[in-house]
Formats: C-alpha cells, sequence, structure tokens
C-alpha cells in the first residue's frame, strides 16, 4: 500500500505510476473520498476537543454557583443547563460523523490497495515483455548433431512424465512425474534449498500453504489478483492457497515491531504453490511450461527503510539464482522488466529466462522483485530507527527454483541422442548417484 500522505502531496507521480504500468485506478474518487474522510475525522476531533471543554466548563460554572448571588444564579443555572444538554447532541452528531465514515471507508481503502507503486527512475518504459531490456546472457546456447526432443516426450519416453493421467485426474495443466522425473524434481529443489540454507545463511521455514484474505492482501496480491487465486470460500473467514510462499514468509512478521538488530530477516522456504492461470486459455498448453501445481523454493529479505540496503539485497537474491542455473549449467539471460510489465507494489524487477530448446527461445523461470514499503506498509511490518522513530521495513524476494517449469531446460539440454538423459553433476548426490537417466528395458 502507498503512503496516503506522500500521495496526497503528490497525486501526479501516482497517476503517471498508473499509467506507466497500465493499471487502473480512479485516482480523482479517491481524493475526492479521502478528502470527506479528512473533513470527516476533523470534525469528530473537535467534538471531542468540545466534549472535555464542557466537562471543564461544568466544572468551573459547580464552583462559581457556590459563591453566587440570586441574580447571578439563574444565569449560571442556566448556562450549566445547556452545557449538560450538549453532550447528548454531541453523541448524535458522533454517530452521524461514525456511520459516514463507515460507509465510505470501505471503497476509500479499496481505491488506495489499487494504487500502484511507482516504478524506480530507471526503469524502463514499456507496454509489456516483449519491451523488457536484456542486461546479460550467460551460457552457449547447444547444438545437437541429432533430432532432439521435447521435454514431454522424453519424459514420456523415459517414464518421467504422465500428462495424460495427469489430466485425467486433475484436468487441464495437470501433470504426474513419475520415477526419475520425480527424483530429478525433488534433487533440483533439495540442492538449490540446501544452497540456501547452508551456504548463503537463510533461515529455512515450513510455511502455512492456505491463508487468510490479510496475508494476501498485505503481500499485494488483493485485490487485484482475486482471479489468480484459489479461493477456499467455505472457510470462515475467507482463506486462499498460495500461489508463491513469499505469502507466508513476507506476512510472519504482519503487524510486529521487529528489532532493528535482526535486520537483514533472510528466509527461504520450498512449498508447493497453486495459480488458476485466468486469462492464459490456449497459451502455452503444452507440457509443464504454464501449470496449476508446482513446487519452488522462494527467497525473502526484510531489511531496512533504506534505498541503498535494497538495491544491495536485489542484486545478491537475483546472484543467488543465477548461480543456481550456472551449477546445473543451464544457458539464461538476465533482463530488466519495464513498467507495463511490473506489479502493483514492485519498484524494480529482474527476470531471468531460461533457454528452452523445443521452445527455441528463452522463458521465464525467474522474478527478482524490490517493493521498498510496499509490501510492509499493508502489513504494518516495523522496526525502530537508531532515533528511536518507528520506520518501515523495505522487503524483496525472488525465485530461487520452480520445478517443474525448470525440468524443461534440464531434460531438454543434457538429453542424448540413444534417448538418455545425463544427469547433471551438481544433483547426482541427491538421486543416489545417479549418472543418466534411461529407458527401461
Amino acid at each position: 500500500m502507498i503512503d496516503i500522505k506522500e500521495f496526497r502531496s503528490n497525486p501526479d507521480k501516482f497517476r503517471k505510476a498508473a499509467a506507466d504500468k497500465h493499471i487502473g485506478v480512479d485516482v480523482d474518487a479517491l481524493i475526492k473520498l479521502d478528502d470527506e474522510y479528512r473533513e470527516l475525522f476533523s470534525k469528530q476531533q473537535l467534538l471531542t476537543a468540545e466534549k472535555n471543554q464542557i466537562g471543564k466548563q461544568i466544572g468551573q460554572i459547580a464552583g462559581r454557583l457556590k459563591k453566587a448571588s440570586d441574580d447571578e444564579k439563574a444565569d449560571l443555572q442556566k448556562q450549566m443547563k445547556d452545557l449538560q444538554a450538549r453532550p447528548s447532541e454531541i453523541k448524535k452528531e458522533e454517530q452521524q460523523l461514525t456511520e459516514r465514515i463507515q460507509a465510505i471507508e470501505p471503497e476509500r481503502k479499496d481505491l488506495l490497495l489499487r494504487v500502484p507503486q511507482p516504478q524506480a527512475d530507471d526503469v524502463p518504459l514499456g507496454k509489456d515483455d516483449a519491451e523488457n531490456v536484456e542486461l546479460r546472457k550467460v551460457g552457449e546456447i547447444p547444438t545437437f548433431d541429432f533430432e532432439p526432443k521435447d521435454h514431454v516426450a522424453l519424459g514420456a519416453d523415459l517414464g518421467m512424465i504422465d500428462v495424460e493421467r495427469g489430466v485425467k485426474i486433475a484436468g487441464s495443466r495437470s501433470y504426474y512425474l513419475t520415477g526419475a522425473g520425480a527424483l530429478l524434481h525433488q534433487a533440483i529443489l533439495r540442492m538449490s534449498y540446501d544452497m540456501m540454507v547452508f551456504e548463503k545463511g537463510f533461515t529455512p521455514q515450513n510455511v502455512p500453504l492456505l491463508v487468510r484474505e490479510h496475508a494476501m492482501e498485505g503481500t499485494g496480491y488483493l485485490p487485484m489478483g482475486r482471479d489468480q487465486a484459489y479461493e477456499m470460500k467455505e472457510e470462515d473467514p475467507t482463506a486462499f492457497l498460495v500461489g508463491t510462499s513469499e505469502v507466508s514468509l513476507t506476512a510472519y512478521h504482519m503487524d510486529e515491531m521487529v528489532d532493528r538488530k535482526d535486520l537483514p530477516l533472510k528466509t527461504v522456504a520450498m512449498s508447493t504453490c497453486f495459480r488458476r492461470e485466468a486469462g492464459t486459455y490456449g497459451k502455452d498448453t503444452h507440457g509443464l511450461y504454464r501449470i496449476h501445481q508446482f513446487d519452488k523454493v522462494e527467497q525473502v529479505v526484510i531489511c531496512e527503510n533504506d534505498e541503498e540496503t535494497s538495491k544491495k539485497f536485489h542484486d545478491e537474491i537475483l546472484q543467488n539464482s543465477e548461480e543456481i542455473l550456472q551449477r546445473l549449467g543451464l544457458p539464461y539471460r538476465v533482463v530488466y522488466v519495464c513498467s507495463g510489465d511490473l506489479g502493483m507494489g514492485q519498484v524494480a524487477k529482474y527476470d531471468i529466462e531460461t533457454w528452452m530448446p523445443s521452445r527455441e527461445s528463452y522463458g521465464e523461470t525467474h522474478s527478482a522483485s524490490r517493493f521498498y514499503d510496499f509490501q510492509a506498509r499493508r502489513l504494518n511490518l516495523r522496526y525502530r530507527d537508531e532515533e528511536g522513530k518507528v520506520q518501515i521495513c523495505h522487503t524483496l524476494n525472488n525465485t530461487v527454483i520452480a520445478s517443474p517449469r525448470i525440468l524443461i531446460p534440464v531434460m531438454e539440454m543434457y538429453q542424448n541422442e540413444d534417448g538418455s538423459i545425463t544427469v547433471p553433476e551438481c544433483l547426482r548426490p541427491y538421486m543416489g548417484g545417479m549418472t543418466k537417466i534411461e529407458k527401461k528395458s
């Protein structure tokens, strides 16, 4: 959520952010509602001050009555009567103001939640991912001296992937990973998780996959992303299946004042994720690229409210993910995401796209985002600085690895002419020393 004070001091800044990110929000309606809210709140404060003053005045008149002459008493008694009648009038006025505030506050809050965070100054302007800016390429694009197969054909031949039964049991965009497919999937996740915990020093967490609305709203996935989430309306209150453990990790300290000496908080989780993929009908329907259920290792950083500190950690979490791909020996590129491809709260984002031979292109496998105080303000996540002043934390997150999407380049890149797949060396300790996945005779 944006800072309403900053919004009111420079609404055009947020109008521009909405236009740059191609997010529709009625800024003028929010200003109008906020004006009314402020006026109502100001009137409430005046009535509260008046009530306090009446109490003092009644006490003063009571004292004067004791010493007043008969001629003065009549006037003082009238004043006393008028003052004693006023609190009941104030109560009615306060009730009217409260009812009006309660009537407009939901719409005001909803509009406020829909105003996007302005992007960083160096973010390129653009409409969509086609206008993201390539920063670097790492690794060599492979060439094959035989006709390579895609991951679906490889998976079927080697008994690793069963899309047909997945669709039969669970519907479109579903699958089974079997045999060596399940082993490869788990090996990639465990290798990545171990690196983050034992080498990078991130604190591991097992997190809830079913969260309440305030956690989704706090991390910026509601109200705009409701159509992408699986909503459990039978729960009371309503709960949602997370599309990323970012939600659970970031919301862990919601409504808390964290100790400054504990910052930065670096956490990592390995969890199953669920996405409806609304609006993608007919897109990427083949194979494991765009599916409803997958597993992901996610890294989250909560740090002090300082832009340079945020930028430093943004580079760090990006480097962590690049290191995973380098260990796997996969060619990839890093792009700086343009304004139109940024989410509501993202100040800046790097995407990592990994080469996928069957697509003859790079496909997105990682997204590293920094939010400044957007998420933490919604989550009421704070700390006290050196001077004891309350500050809103900054938050960042990035995919460490997501599978089975990453199986696409791993299987396709490491395939051999005889139809087998060589197991990347870094994964062999997690697969019982297996060096090659071959068709069972």
